[in-house]
């Protein structure tokens, strides 16, 4: 049977390295994870207590394609308490994780063939998605200098349908300060541009906060995820902002695609975001493991990365380490039990010369990944 052109994306090497760690785990050997994006904590437990009860009481069917009206009035009020904006939950569309909202905003926004921007080094799935759906993403390579983050100049006359950018970024971790929001917000409007801004790792901040392109501007779309703050990865809820008159599109669009996100996943990330001090702890985890990644990496002799802003990833020069960064972590992985993502997931250009480290486990694995790497390139 054929298969279609468009299914013809590129794998996603991290959840590989996932099955390469998975694999010596099941051999018996002890792996370090630096490599996955994902919180070593579950969900609050306020909010599984919340579902639990849900459950005691009744069948949780369909919602509403924009989701439970409770959800979204508790979304625009945290908006209010984070970053003072006056948010009408109107505007709040609840998603099948952040993945689901990328889909919805793609579709609702672009046409096909329509040319939509990313940041290189960036989210891999940006670019198949978008190629996926009939668009074609066009790879926006970024500079150190820039903190890896898009500038108006890395787009200017390139003719594209929109720019997604991402602040906290994956893999990098820096920010976009007011600013710079500012000047790529108006630089897409000015070119007629749509302006996406993913969210998702909003809360993981360090010494300042994020900024939200909803404090600039609404004719903008606004992607957000309980996966990371909230250390909801597994339960795929995530919600999305866009501009008033364009709530009815997405949800004509949501409701033939999605239908709707998971009810028991949307009581449960509501009863989350009252869940203040769990996940306060959590970031003191954080902040201790971006410590010690920023030390120990140094010590270790990856030397050369932009320290994160939020986030939990440093994204290292290892060029002077290795020609092939597949090559090198599937060397880490197999010499010194630590898994790692290589770079080639975030920049097909010029990720050969770069390596992900995640620090989102928890302090003591964080701290033994770091004496391993020590000794791995003190032996190589």
């Amino acid at each position: 049977m054929r298969t279609s052109s468009r299914s013809k994306v590129d794998p996603f090497i991290v959840m590989d390295v996932m099955q390469a760690a998975s694999t010596a785990e099941a051999a018996g050997r002890d792996i370090i994870h630096m490599e996955v994006g994902q919180p070593g904590t579950g969900a609050p437990a306020g909010a599984r207590a919340a579902l639990s009860d849900a459950m005691d009481q009744g069948a949780l069917g369909y919602t509403v394609a924009l989701g439970l009206p409770a959800l979204r009035a508790r979304i625009a009020q945290m908006y209010g308490e984070w970053y003072n904006v006056d948010l009408d939950p109107a505007r709040v569309v609840i998603t099948p994780g952040s993945s689901g909202a990328f889909i919805l905003a793609f579709t609702a926004l672009f046409d096909s063939g329509d040319r939509v921007g990313i940041g290189a080094p960036g989210y891999p799935s940006y670019r198949q998605i978008i190629n996926a759906l009939g668009f074609q993403a066009v790879d926006l390579p970024t500079a150190a200098a820039h903190r890896y983050q898009p500038v108006p100049g890395d787009f200017a006359g390139q003719d594209l349908a929109g720019l997604l950018v991402a602040s906290p970024a994956n893999p990098t971790g820096t920010m976009l300060d007011h600013p710079a929001m500012s000047a790529l917000i108006e630089a897409c409007a000015a070119q007629d541009m749509s302006f996406i801004s993913d969210e998702i790792y909003h809360g993981i901040e360090y010494d300042k906060k994020a900024v939200t392109a909803l404090e600039i501007t609404n004719e903008c779309y606004v992607i957000n995820s309980f996966s990371k703050y909230f250390s909801m990865t597994g339960w795929r809820v995530g919600w999305m902002v866009v501009p008033q008159d364009h709530v009815r599109v997405v949800e004509r669009v949501a409701q033939n695609m999605f239908i709707c996100a998971p009810h028991a996943s949307q009581i449960a990330a509501l009863a989350a975001m009252e869940c203040d001090a769990e996940l306060q702890g959590n970031m003191d985890v954080y902040r201790a493991n971006r410590q010690l990644m920023l030390d120990g990496l140094a010590d270790a002799g990856f030397t050369t990365f932009a320290p994160p802003d939020g986030a939990f990833y440093v994204y290292a020069d290892v060029s002077g380490l290795c020609a092939d960064s597949r090559d090198f972590a599937a060397e880490i992985l197999e010499q010194a039990g630590v898994a790692v993502t290589p770079g080639l997931d975030f920049d097909p250009v010029r990720g050969h010369g770069t390596l992900r480290f995640s620090y989102a486990r928890s302090t003591q694995d964080i701290r033994e990944g770091l004496v391993r790497l020590k000794a791995f390139l003190a032996a190589r």
